[in-house]
C-alpha cells in the first residue's frame, strides 16, 4: 500500500495567465534541459524555452516542499478541449491516434493527458514525481476522464514507473526522439482499471483535487537565502568524538583506580552515572543457584558476594569518553557468568569459557559489523582484530546497527565501541586504515584462530586468503544474498585453494589493480553468478548507473551475523562444519509448500 503521507504542497492553475505561464515553461525547460543532456531547451542567449500551444487551457501543478519554498516538480494535465494539440496525438499522426483509440474503446472526447513530469535535481528519489504523478492521474479521474494518454521516455525506466500506476505501453510505439536524445513510448491508461500499485495515493489525490484546484496559484519565485546567521551556539559546541573506542575500566579496590575515579568524577566531564549493581548481583545470585528465590535469602547472599565492601566499592566503573557514561559492572568473571547465563542449554560454561580464549579477525565492518556483534553478544570470542577503512555514512544506516549521532565514525572505531559497550572487559585492537600490504602480516601475527571475511576489495579478499591458508586458519564469510554462507577450512585442508578454486589459482598480485569493470566480472565470478539471487544479479547492470552501490538489506545483514555466528561457534569448538557454500534462501524457506502447519 503506497503511503498516504507526504511533504508536498501544491498549487494549480487551469493555463490561462500568460505571466505564470511564462513562468512554468521557464521552470519545465530549466529541468529538461538536464545539466545538457538535452539542449534543445536552451535558447542561444543561455535561457530556457518550452513553449507549447498546449499550456492553454491545460491544468499545471505545481509541488514545493513548503508553501513558500522553490517549487520543486511540476506536471500537466491536459483536458480534451484541448485535444487536437495533445503531444500523443502530434507523436502519433492524427490517423494513428485515433485509430489507437478506437482499438480500446475509448472516445477522444473522454480522454486526458498528462506531461511534463518534472522533477529538481535536488528534489530527485523522495517520491515527489510518484505524488504528481498519482495527483494528475486522480485529478483526470475527478474531472471524468474515461482514459488516459502520454509519452514516455525510457531512459531512466520512466515507461516503467506509469506502469506502476496501470499505464500500458502500446505496442509499435515506441522510436527515438532526437529532442529528448532517447527513445519515447506512448502509454496507456483506463481509468477504470484504478491506480495500479498506486491506487490508495490516486484515490486519495482524486478527492484532495477540487482543494487542490481552489487553491490560489502562488508565483513561482522563493527559496532564496534567509541572511540569518547561525545561532552561536552551534559553532562553539565541539563535533563528535571520532577517535575514543576503548573504556578505562576503574577498579575501587585498587588505590590508584580509586584516585582515578575520583579524579575523572571531579572533571565534569561524566555525563551519566549508571549504577545498577544491586540489580546485578541478584542476576548473579540467581544464575549460580536458579532455585534460589526467596528475596530474604538473595540478599543474604549479595551480602557474602561483596564480603563487607560497600556496592560503590565492588566490581568494576567502566569509563565510556566517547559517550561520556560511566558504568558500574560486576568483576568480569561474575559479569560474564551472568551476560551468557542464557546460553546456557545450546552452549554450556565450560564451552563457553573456550570460546572467550579465542581471537576473532573480522575484515570489513559494514557486514562484518553485524557478524562482530553477534559475536559479542553470544560470547564468541574473547579478542578481536578489526579492519575497515570507511566511515560510516547516511546510506550505511539501512543496514548498521547505530546512530544518526555517529555518523563520520571508522567503522572499526564504532564496531569496536558497540562490542566494547557489550562487554568492557574484551580485548580488541583495530586497523582503522584497513588492511594494506604494510600492515595486513601484522593482523595475522597477532595469532588469530578465525578469520571473517567481509570486504569489498578484490585484493584483500585475496591476499586475506593468502595469509589465513599459510597459517592453516579457517575463514567464513557471508555474502549477503540468498543467505549464503562461504566456510573455507584452511585449518584442517591447507592445500585447498582460495575460494573453492572458483577463480583458478588466483593470487593476490593478480588483482592488485583492476577496473571498474574487472572488479564486478571478478566478485561475479567469485559469487557464482548462476546462483545468485536474481535481484542481485540485476543489479550488476545498473551500477553506476541508477544504483550507487550493491544493493544490501538489513534483514539479508541481520541473518549474515547470525550464519557465521553459527558456523564460527561450530568451527571453533570442534563441531561439524565443513568447508564449502551453503544457502538459507528466506525465498524458499517461506514458501508455502515448505509449511509444517496448515
Amino acid at each position: 500500500m503506497t503511503d498516504l503521507n507526504h511533504p508536498w504542497s501544491v498549487t494549480a492553475f487551469l493555463g490561462a495567465d500568460a505571466c505564470l505561464l511564462d513562468s512554468v515553461r521557464e521552470l519545465r525547460a530549466r529541468i529538461l534541459f538536464d545539466r545538457g543532456r538535452r539542449p534543445a531547451f536552451r535558447r542561444a542567449d543561455g535561457s530556457h524555452t518550452d513553449d507549447q500551444d498546449l499550456d492553454f487551457g491545460a491544468w499545471h501543478f505545481i509541488a514545493r516542499q513548503h508553501p513558500d519554498g522553490p517549487p520543486l516538480g511540476y506536471i500537466r494535465l491536459s483536458t480534451p478541449a484541448t485535444g487536437d494539440n495533445f503531444q500523443s496525438r502530434s507523436y502519433l499522426g492524427a490517423g494513428r491516434y485515433e485509430d489507437l483509440l478506437a482499438t480500446q474503446g475509448v472516445e477522444p472526447g473522454r480522454v486526458f493527458e498528462h506531461s511534463r513530469l518534472v522533477v529538481e535535481h535536488r528534489s530527485r528519489k523522495l517520491g515527489l514525481g510518484q505524488y504528481l504523478n498519482a495527483l494528475a492521474i486522480g485529478a483526470a479521474h475527478h474531472l471524468g476522464a474515461h482514459a488516459m494518454i502520454g509519452t514516455s521516455g525510457t531512459k531512466d525506466g520512466q515507461d516503467r514507473f506509469h506502469e506502476q500506476f496501470g499505464f500500458r505501453a502500446m505496442p509499435g510505439t515506441r522510436r527515438y526522439v532526437e529532442q529528448y536524445t532517447e527513445d519515447v513510448v506512448i502509454m496507456f491508461h483506463l481509468a477504470a482499471d484504478g491506480g495500479g500499485r498506486h491506487h490508495d495515493l490516486v484515490t486519495r489525490l482524486r478527492d484532495e483535487f477540487p482543494r487542490i484546484a481552489a487553491s490560489a496559484p502562488a508565483a513561482l519565485t522563493g527559496g532564496s537565502p534567509s541572511g540569518r546567521a547561525a545561532p552561536a551556539a552551534l559553532a562553539d559546541v565541539s563535533g563528535p568524538d571520532r577517535d575514543r573506542w576503548r573504556p578505562t575500566l576503574l577498579a575501587p579496590r585498587d588505590p590508584e583506580d580509586f584516585a582515578a575515579l575520583t579524579a575523572l568524577l571531579a572533571t565534569g566531564d561524566v555525563r551519566e552515572v549508571h549504577d545498577t549493581i544491586d540489580e546485578q548481583l541478584a542476576e548473579l545470585i540467581r544464575s549460580r543457584e536458579p532455585s534460589c528465590r526467596d528475596a530474604a535469602e538473595i540478599e543474604d547472599r549479595k551480602r557474602e558476594q561483596l564480603a563487607g565492601l560497600a556496592n560503590w566499592e565492588y566490581g568494576t566503573w567502566a569509563w565510556y569518553p566517547w559517550s561520556r557514561r560511566l558504568v558500574h559492572i560486576l568483576p568480569r568473571d561474575e559479569f560474564r557468568l551472568v551476560r551468557t547465563d542464557r546460553n546456557r542449554g545450546k552452549v554450556d560454561r565450560p564451552e563457553q569459557r573456550r570460546l572467550l580464549g579465542k581471537r576473532i579477525g573480522i575484515i570489513g565492518l559494514s557486514v562484518g559489523n553485524s557478524a562482530a556483534l553477534t559475536f559479542a553478544l553470544e560470547g564468541i570470542g574473547g579478542a578481536y582484530a578489526l579492519a575497515d577503512f570507511d566511515d560510516f555514512s547516511l546510506s550505511n544506516l539501512n543496514r548498521l546497527r547505530a546512530g544518526v549521532h555517529e555518523l563520520g565514525v571508522n567503522k572499526a572505531v564504532l564496531s569496536a565501541r558497540q562490542m566494547f559497550e557489550i562487554d568492557p572487559y574484551l580485548d580488541i585492537e583495530i586497523h582503522r586504515g584497513g588492511l594494506t600490504e604494510d600492515n595486513i602480516e601484522a593482523f595475522f601475527t597477532g595469532g588469530i584462530d578465525l578469520l571473517i571475511e567481509e570486504c569489498d576489495t578484490p585484493w584483500v579478499k585475496v591476499a586475506a586468503r593468502e595469509y589465513a591458508r599459510d597459517l592453516r586458519i579457517p575463514v567464513v564469510m557471508d555474502c549477503n544474498d540468498r543467505g549464503m554462507l562461504d566456510v573455507e577450512r584452511f585449518d584442517l585442508e591447507p592445500d585447498r585453494p582460495l575460494l573453492h578454486g572458483l577463480l583458478g589459482d588466483i593470487k593476490s598480485v593478480d588483482v592488485a589493480e583492476l577496473s571498474h569493470q574487472e572488479k564486478v566480472d571478478l566478485i561475479l565470478a567469485m559469487v557464482d553468478a548462476r546462483r545468485i539471487s536474481p535481484e542481485l544479479a540485476a543489479s550488476f547492470g545498473e551500477l553506476g548507473r541508477t544504483l550507487s552501490s550493491w544493493p544490501q538489506l538489513a534483514s539479508g545483514v541481520a541473518l549474515g551475523g547470525a550464519l557465521c555466528g553459527e558456523a564460527a561457534r561450530r568451527i571453533l569448538l570442534g563441531l561439524p562444519c565443513a568447508s564449502g557454500r551453503f544457502y538459507t534462501d528466506l525465498d524458499r524457506q517461506l514458501s508455502p509448500e515448505r509449511s509444517t502447519v496448515t
